[in-house]
């Protein structure tokens, strides 16, 4: 990886170390300055005629010539020093930086990689969840052309046979057949927002189909699953997100429409990593970004109408699944917490 310097494998110049021992312009100036001042010096003595002074007036003398001479090739070495200091730290960022680009290249690599060949993938089970939902829609199919047969298995009215204005008025035509089921309940519903964990998980797949059946559930499953696809391309999983779980009365006082940092806490997903790769991605693509903020507003609809009737167990449980980790991630990136 970054640390490899072995052959041909980087390019020359970015990971070499800086050569310390090899002469560069600046010390070829220096020397050049150095001599020339040197030189300038000796002609001046050369030429200049000596005077007669006392010992004490001739060691003062001494002393300032040679300060003349030295001080000013010092203060060359010294520019020249700072020169090259200045010089090897630009190297130095430039080197950090490429390692820092490789260092992203690599984990975006191995991300990548880990979505295609890792068996606990969310892309894996999403593909195991369109499998069984299409089983779903056919074993819904079936279940609609089989309905007219349970129906006599209802208790029959004691009553004589009513007139056929008062059964209309009992059943109204075009009544969806999802309404004419019984409706999700809420421990169903919380299952099936975390998905179902592996292929044999019964349980999941039928809390997953029962919420199929239910328009609303229906539309944030799907919703969901959009969202949870696209964040795997980038190597975001929930399950390896550990938030910051919130307390019941927040998520109640979001269902009550309260927004910024009122329920601050919401915003519990910490990743750096997840939380930046997610902005990029909000930012760049729109496909993305439309998926995000339909998910988020099903999200919100849907929760306000669970939370009216929901303990605050029953809450909890909802905020830690997958779906729960998504609207957290996505809501922060949008700034809906802010």
């Amino acid at each position: 990886m970054v640390g490899k310097q072995d052959g041909n494998s980087t390019p020359p110049g970015i990971y070499d170390r800086t050569r310390s021992s090899q002469m560069t312009s600046i010390e070829v100036i220096a020397i050049a300055l150095s001599l020339l001042w040197l030189l300038g010096c000796g002609l001046f003595f050369l030429f200049t005629p000596a005077s007669q002074s006392t010992d004490d007036s001739g060691a003062l003398r001494f002393m300032m010539t040679v300060l003349a001479i030295f001080m000013p090739v010092a203060m060359i070495w010294v520019g020249a020093t700072a020169a090259r200091a200045s010089r090897i730290m630009r190297e130095e960022s430039q080197r950090l930086q490429a390692a820092i680009d490789a260092i992203r290249h690599a984990y975006v690599s191995q991300s990548q990689g880990r979505a295609l060949s890792s068996e606990p993938s969310v892309a894996r089970k999403l593909d195991e969840i369109a499998a069984a939902t299409r089983k779903t829609e056919t074993a819904l199919a079936k279940f609609t052309s089989i309905r007219p047969q349970a129906t006599p298995m209802r208790p029959k009215p004691e009553a004589p046979a009513q007139s056929g204005a008062e059964h209309q008025a009992a059943l109204p035509l075009g009544t969806p057949a999802e309404e004419m089921g019984p409706p999700l309940s809420r421990e169903d519903f919380i299952r099936a927002m975390n998905f179902p964990e592996t292929a044999e998980d019964e349980e999941g797949f039928a809390a997953l189909r029962k919420a199929l059946r239910d328009r609303q559930a229906a539309q944030l499953v799907q919703a969901s699953q959009d969202v949870l696809t696209l964040l795997s391309q980038d190597g975001i999983y929930m399950d390896d997100l550990r938030p910051d779980m919130a307390r019941p009365e927040i998520w109640r006082r979001f269902a009550g429409g309260e927004r910024g940092r009122a329920i601050a806490a919401l915003g519990g997903i910490r990743d750096r990593s997840s939380l930046a790769l997610t902005a990029g991605r909000m930012k760049q693509d729109p496909i993305f970004r439309d998926a995000a903020h339909h998910f988020l507003r099903r999200f919100d609809k849907i929760f306000a109408a669970f939370e009216a009737e929901a303990t605050d167990a029953e809450i909890s449980d909802l905020s830690n699944t997958r779906t729960a980790r998504a609207f957290m991630l996505l809501g922060r990136v949008a700034g809906i917490f802010d």
